[in-house]
């Protein structure tokens, strides 16, 4: 596979997974417009991607990240607080819990087209809940903090390094290494 149509809006996801990806496949984006379904991660990534892909009638690559607080067992998960609460608001949902801990998780899906059952590759990243630090200009990066750095404060080299979404690509690059002929 040469190309790959990666159905987002969001520049930031556009730029991480083009400069991941970049050296492996060329990543087109078209924006198309998804229902937001309930469901865990994976009946949602697939919901996406059954939708995207019977409104290019192709193939297409779509994505869902997850924000897992330990002491909420995983909430709030897929379902997006950070327009409602902000940064601050996630921040004080944990300050009467001891554990601060989180997982971000990232889910890619691909599918050949209109029909075809979803592939899911998922990348998971463990850290930590903290009040924001560096720039906020791409989504809960500025309050994520993984070894002593929130994903904000981080380089976009770093980050894409050690990132939720960087561990998914890898293993959607397998994936794609093995397809080949």
């Amino acid at each position: 596979m040469k190309s790959l149509n990666f159905i987002t809006s969001n520049k930031n996801k556009l730029a991480e997974v083009r400069a991941i990806l970049g050296n492996v496949v060329d990543i087109q984006s078209q924006a198309v417009d998804v229902p937001e379904i309930q469901g865990t991660i994976e009946e949602i990534a697939k919901a996406k991607c059954r939708h995207a892909a019977c409104a290019v009638r192709g193939p297409v690559l779509t994505e869902d990240t997850a924000l897992e607080f330990h002491a909420f067992e995983g909430l709030p998960g897929p379902k997006s607080f950070l327009e409602a609460l902000g940064h601050e608001g996630l921040n004080k949902m944990l300050d009467s819990f001891e554990s601060r801990g989180a997982e971000a998780v990232c889910t890619f899906a691909f599918s050949s087209g209109p029909g075809s059952e979803p592939i899911l590759f998922q990348g998971r990243t463990e850290g930590a809940i903290v009040r924001p630090r560096g720039p906020t200009n791409f989504g809960w990066d500025p309050i994520f903090e993984h070894e002593g750095k929130t994903f904000a404060e981080m380089t976009k080299e770093e980050k894409n390094k050690i990132s939720h979404r960087y561990k998914a690509l890898v293993k959607l690059q397998q994936w794609l290494a093995d397809e080949q002929p």
